[in-house]
């Protein structure tokens, strides 16, 4: 049996490939692990008078940019 190179996959690829495989622990570890590494951004602290305004404005950039990767894509 073959070894799967998780290291040679990109972030979406090793998405990919883990949600196909559900039953491979050491690929939805290899993800966790990058997605650990990542540094953690702050968007707001619940103290903050605007968090609520903090948190939409954080959601629709992800969605933009979702959207328009997604438009890259041809999706």
């Amino acid at each position: 049996m073959s070894q799967t190179d998780y290291d040679a996959m990109s972030d979406a690829k090793l998405k990919q490939y883990f949600l196909k495989h559900r039953g491979d622990y050491a690929a939805f570890q290899a993800h966790l692990d990058r997605m650990n590494q990542r540094p953690c951004r702050i968007i707001a602290s619940p103290n903050d008078s605007d968090f609520d305004e903090k948190v939409q404005a954080a959601i629709r950039q992800k969605l933009e940019a979702a959207r328009i990767r997604n438009s890259q894509h041809g999706d």
